[in-house]
């Protein structure tokens, strides 16, 4: 009892960080329409930053280990909010609108652009940040297993839980909320009431790169790196996981998600590990197959 006690205390955080990349990516998604790799690379790029300009304030600025995450995440912020940004108004609107299917192609060439300048600026060298908020706390007292979890992981479950709630009430609450609502349901039927789509397509595509980047962020301070091929593979794992609870309704998607850590985990724990991942995604296809109901627009 003990031991699934600590394997679902130990999906905690995945699940937190599944809900999260969910979340923002059905924002983007709800106004393109299409796959997009180029989330999960700017969660694998905003990673890449912390690393980079921590390890810049830590070993040349001779800053604090506070202050040099600090540096590295403000910066990873900015870097990732801002190509978020780039990329929302430069390419994505201008092929969501003339070429939607394109939007998947070069959503794969983006997200090697962003692995590559992320590898290059590091030189090819694994960073790690030192250990940090690792202190054990006990969940549940047991003399032959207790149940644990770091400060870290409590930390970043409670902010990435958090950041999902705040967000899920600033778009049903807030009219920018009713505005994506509206052209992410109908972009023409919102242009004749006066609604800017451009604007609302790039604000979206902007809030959804800062979702990536706070993810990536508390991702890289939980695991001490990230991988230069992460971006990638989360991007895959993300269109996956979003669409389990609907790629339209972020909530949803949000739920979804956790669903898909918690199993994960428990599939880590009691299944073999060189099948998980082939597991889970045939299912997921499978499941996806089944109940499908929203059609791509053409």
């Amino acid at each position: 009892m003990a031991y699934f006690l600590q394997q679902l205390a130990s999906a905690l955080p995945i699940a937190a960080l599944y809900a999260l990349l969910a979340f923002g990516y059905s924002i983007a998604f709800s106004v393109t329409r299409r796959a997009d790799l180029t989330y999960g690379a700017l969660f694998g790029f905003a990673g890449q930053i912390f690393l980079l300009f921590s390890d810049f304030a830590w070993n040349r600025l001779w800053l604090v280990l506070p202050a040099a995450l600090a540096v590295g995440a403000v910066s990873a912020l900015v870097y990732t909010l801002g190509a978020g940004l780039l990329i929302g108004r430069s390419i994505m609107h201008r092929l969501a609108a003339t070429s939607a299917n394109t939007v998947v192609v070069v959503s794969l060439g983006l997200a090697l652009v962003l692995m590559e300048l992320s590898r290059i600026a590091a030189e090819t060298r694994s960073l790690w940040l030192p250990p940090f908020l690792n202190t054990p706390v006990t969940l549940w007292s047991d003399p032959r297993f207790p149940v644990t979890l770091t400060v870290v992981q409590l930390v970043n479950t409670a902010l990435m839980l958090a950041i999902v709630g705040a967000a899920h009430l600033f778009l049903t609450r807030s009219a920018w909320g009713r505005a994506w609502r509206a052209v992410s349901d109908d972009a023409g039927a919102a242009a004749l009431c006066g609604v800017d789509g451009r604007r609302v397509f790039i604000a979206a595509y902007g809030f959804s790169a800062l979702l990536a980047a706070i993810a990536g962020i508390l991702a890289t301070a939980y695991y001490g790196t990230m991988d230069f091929g992460a971006g990638l593979v989360f991007g895959v794992k993300v269109l996956f996981i979003a669409a389990i609870g609907g790629q339209t309704a972020p909530v949803l998607a949000a739920v979804g998600a956790a669903v898909m850590g918690l199993s994960e985990t428990l599939w880590s724990a009691y299944g073999p590990m060189l099948w998980r991942d082939f597991v889970i995604f045939s299912f997921l296809v499978l499941l996806l197959v089944l109940t499908r109901k929203e059609q791509f627009q053409p």
